[in-house]
């Protein structure tokens, strides 16, 4: 079977790819540990000194694969293992590139949606090509971001902008995105222009690099933990219930939505999470 994610390391820069081009690098359970296991590897590798992050064929990743819901995810997503702990079991693809101790430049081309967008914002630098197109999209199947975006889009954009994005789902074209702050740079070949700022870091003094990141992630803002912790919680009040598949089977079957009554009347409702 084709490697779901490559690594090549040369000059102390690892260049790892995900790799499934037919799907536009759609992530299925098997993606998931795949980039979870590259992202384990190139943190354990201390010869590594920068990272690009990259993805093969027409676009670098498109989201969730549809797939994944064919049998669905049972009574309780978080169930089995996927949920308690965080980053659990969704959020780690996208936050792993946080837990790198070394600098994760992303290079985009093509879409990057919904989980794939989440990806990209756990890298510390993205550089897309212009055409390049992003959107949060997890409204679409009536969901909330739920792989980390909580602790990394924040970082990149002003609040209204990340609820916006977030509560419309629409679709930001490169030059819109690098405005925002959701891009570092714009370049025709993203890829090219990553692997030489890599190489660039990869130069300087690899103990200065790790703790730069590490000081900058950790006094930038709170809590990790409990950010994500309630990312779960929340998401875990939204899947699977009446209005999150109704926003999944309309979008399907390309209709306009019939949504009931919201179950939260304010956020007292709440309180009882913590």
């Amino acid at each position: 079977m084709t490697e779901l994610v490559t690594i090549d390391i040369h000059d102390h820069v690892a260049h790892v790819r995900l790799n499934r081009p037919e799907k536009m690098n759609a992530l299925n359970w098997d993606m998931f540990d795949a980039i979870n296991a590259a992202g384990d590897a190139v943190s354990q590798d201390k010869s590594i000194r920068a990272v690009v992050l990259s993805g093969e064929g027409r676009g670098f990743c498109a989201g969730l694969d549809l797939e994944n819901f064919a049998g669905g995810l049972g009574k309780d997503p978080f169930g089995e293992g996927r949920g308690g702990f965080w980053p659990n079991y969704y959020q780690q693809p996208a936050y792993v590139w946080r837990q790198v101790p070394v600098p994760v430049i992303c290079a985009i081309h093509g879409v990057a949606y919904g989980g794939g967008f989440q990806i990209a914002m756990g890298a510390d630098i993205r550089i897309a090509h212009p055409q390049s197109k992003l959107s949060v999209m997890e409204i679409k199947w009536g969901l909330i971001p739920d792989m980390s975006a909580s602790q990394t889009l924040r970082d990149l954009v002003r609040l209204d902008v990340a609820k916006e994005l977030t509560f419309s789902g629409r679709v930001v074209e490169a030059a819109e995105a690098l405005s925002l702050g959701l891009l570092t740079r714009v370049d025709e070949d993203p890829v090219t222009a990553a692997l030489d700022m890599a190489r660039d870091i990869a130069g300087r003094n690899p103990d200065a690099i790790t703790l730069g990141k590490y000081l900058l992630d950790n006094a930038w803002h709170g809590d990790d933990e409990a950010g994500l912790r309630l990312e779960e919680v929340l998401q875990a009040r939204i899947i699977g219930k009446n209005n999150q598949m109704e926003a999944v089977m309309s979008a399907m079957e390309k209709r306009e939505a019939n949504y009931t009554p919201r179950a939260i009347d304010t956020f007292n409702d709440l309180k009882d999470i913590g």
